[in-house]
């Protein structure tokens, strides 16, 4: 059965990029069309997006926002590159016409969030009446758009009354907490100000209202939509979440290897595969020389992430001067909190032969550090899917990570009996623990290649594929369609 279905989402990696959710904004609906669904995507216009390669629909886009009045936004049209996928744009200067896509330049979150996202879901649903898509599936993503449920079991539901909702849960940490005049705003109506909808210590939760309202919760794995049931993984919501688990389900993020395979990486120094990995040693070598670290064979560490509490960053620095003595090199790609920036700028001028960081982001500096790194490390306090370490292991490149949710579910413990696994894990958040793990994986790297290249090959052969993913998405679509 064919699906019209409405993917509502604030970033996709091709056009704005903070995080994974733009990997699953651009990958999902592209293994969903190729299973023989019509899927539109839909999100904001950042001003990062470069307008003058889209098209632009013709007249303005009216959106309700209740005790604000009414606003017009300007719609433009493109494609997912390398499909047929359409992806909608809402342009609103006010509100989309800055540099960060959530955030200032000095890292707090803007003002108006709760508007700017409001104005955002129910132009979505604007959207579906003014180009005349009729909807059976709105697929919303994480607090930006968990108003669309809510919308549309509300105030929209005479227009989408023969559709249905599913929410994907990307991080819990995070969920729209607002004043609770922002019920004027959604116009949804003051009889769902309750603890068990919209209400939460006098103001409102968007995304605790979105669980309540869509008719399927999805997180990205299967350990992470049993972590959020937990005190411990629930910020503050497990008890809600628990109340419905009957509509929840774990979906473990896919990949796509059309862009993260080292056979084919246009952006590493040497291609290679599971079957004649020399072009790695090649790759290597390009890191070291790409962040002036001595040329040498001793395990090379990289970290591609977020500099966030959420993963580990506080761990590693910690350790950082036990790690430091260890027979290895590092390597670090991220941006984030600001004293984290400081700390490992520092730490790569005082020791320049065995730390070296790059501050920012850089998609091609991402490809040459999984693919020239000898091991990974991924030390999140929780991590709902993790794409990293999946990559990693296509790379042939070992993960070291803490067993949370979706790095607990796809990383294999070495065991040094069989000499098994694809990589090292550990549980307890503490330097002590990821240091000792760290060491572990040198040690074994240093002394049993035979063990490490059997890893490295079991790891490449693994797939996580989009279709698996997609295939699963549309069980959850089917159950809930009316």
């Amino acid at each position: 059965m064919s699906l019209n279905i409405l993917f509502t989402i604030s970033e996709v990696a091709s056009f704005a990029k903070t995080g994974g959710l733009a990997d699953v904004g651009e990958a999902l609906p592209k293994a969903l069309k190729k299973l023989g669904h019509n899927v539109i995507v839909v999100m904001p216009r950042y001003y990062e997006i470069n307008k003058d390669n889209l098209e632009h629909i013709p007249g303005a886009l009216s959106v309700p926002m209740g005790k604000m009045g009414e606003f017009f936004a300007g719609v433009y049209k493109s494609f997912l590159p390398n499909s047929d996928v359409e992806i909608y744009f809402i342009d609103y200067e006010i509100f989309f016409g800055r540099k960060g896509l959530y955030t200032s330049e000095d890292g707090y979150s803007y003002g108006d969030n709760d508007k700017r996202f409001i104005f955002f879901s129910k132009a979505c649903l604007e959207l579906c009446k003014k180009i005349g898509f009729k909807v059976d599936i709105l697929h919303a993503n994480d607090w930006q758009t968990a108003a669309i449920p809510i919308l549309k079991n509300t105030r929209y539901k005479d227009s989408f009354k023969d559709a249905s909702s599913v929410l994907t849960i990307h991080n819990l940490q995070h969920q729209g907490y607002f004043p609770k005049d922002d019920m004027d705003v959604l116009e949804i109506g003051w009889e769902h100000f309750n603890p068990y909808e919209m209400e939460a210590f006098d103001a409102i939760n968007i995304l605790k209202g979105g669980i309540f309202h869509a008719d399927a919760i999805t997180t990205v794995s299967k350990k992470y939509a049993q972590e959020i049931q937990t005190k411990e993984g629930g910020f503050g919501l497990d008890e809600h979440i628990r109340a419905h688990n009957y509509k929840l389900y774990g979906i473990l993020n896919g990949v796509d290897y059309t862009q993260w395979n080292p056979k084919r990486d246009r952006y590493i120094a040497k291609n290679y595969d599971v079957d004649d990995m020399s072009g790695k040693v090649e790759c290597k070598k390009d890191l070291q020389e790409i962040f002036n670290l001595p040329k040498s064979s001793k395990p090379l560490i990289g970290f591609v992430g977020r500099l966030a509490e959420q993963k580990g960053i506080e761990l590693i620095a910690q350790a950082m001067n036990d790690l430091l003595h260890l027979d290895a090199q590092y390597v670090l790609l991220g941006r984030g909190e600001k004293w984290a920036e400081g700390f490992f700028s520092d730490v790569a001028r005082r020791f320049p032969d065995r730390f070296a960081c790059y501050i920012g982001y850089s998609n091609e500096l991402a490809h040459k550090i999984e693919a020239g790194s000898d091991l990974f490390l991924m030390p999140s306090l929780f991590e709902p899917c993790g794409l990293n370490q999946i990559y990693s292991l296509r790379y042939g490149t070992l993960p070291i990570v803490r067993a949370t949710g979706g790095l607990d579910d796809t990383i294999e413990n070495f065991n040094p009996f069989t000499k098994r696994g694809t990589g090292f894990k550990f549980w307890e958040a503490s330097r002590n623990a990821l240091f000792n793990t760290v060491k572990w994986a040198v040690d074994i790297w240093k002394n049993d290649k035979e063990a490490i290249k059997k890893m490295q090959q079991e790891g490449m052969r693994k797939r996580f594929s989009w279709e698996n993913s997609a295939k699963e998405y549309e069980k959850v679509y089917e159950r809930v369609k009316k």
